[in-house]
């Protein structure tokens, strides 16, 4: 199994590689040019994909931010600030756009968030979430669930 994980630091794909390399081949993709890229070299069955990207250089983050500027009555800061907390899902819109249908696991907890989650799954078709706590070997399983 190929997994390309989407993450803004290394984290993940430290963890994974180390505990549960065993389930799958790991991949690291920065951000949504560098996933979109790994995506068109084929091959991958599954993407896990953080939510927060709060380490990415503001110019790589997808989003508007003239039109979040204004929204947050022109407080750049506020606008950054949200696409770094919603870079997850922006990212995942840019790799359904890109004709990409594999599975995609979040990394997020999005029971807090039921109205948000359905809107999600409704826009995305096969996407999970597992909470940030989760251990690799719940993350390797889901993914392996998602890809059966």
């Amino acid at each position: 199994m190929r997994i390309l994980i989407v993450e803004d630091g290394h984290e993940y794909t430290d963890t994974l590689t180390r505990f549960a390399a065993d389930s799958a081949e790991w991949t690291r993709a920065g951000d949504a040019a560098d996933a979109l890229a790994h995506l068109g070299q084929g091959g991958w069955d599954a993407v896990f994909l953080d939510m927060r990207f709060d380490r990415v250089a503001d110019d790589a983050l997808l989003g508007d931010v003239v039109a979040l500027t204004a929204r947050f009555a022109g407080d750049r800061s506020k606008a950054i600030r949200f696409l770094q907390e919603n870079q997850g899902t922006l990212v995942l819109s840019a790799i359904r756009a890109a004709g990409y249908a594999l599975p995609v696991l979040f990394s997020y907890n999005f029971d807090e968030e039921p109205r948000r989650w359905a809107r999600v799954q409704a826009a995305n078709g096969q996407v999970d979430y597992v909470p940030d706590s989760a251990s690799p070997m719940d993350v390797a399983k889901r993914l392996g669930e998602m890809t059966a």
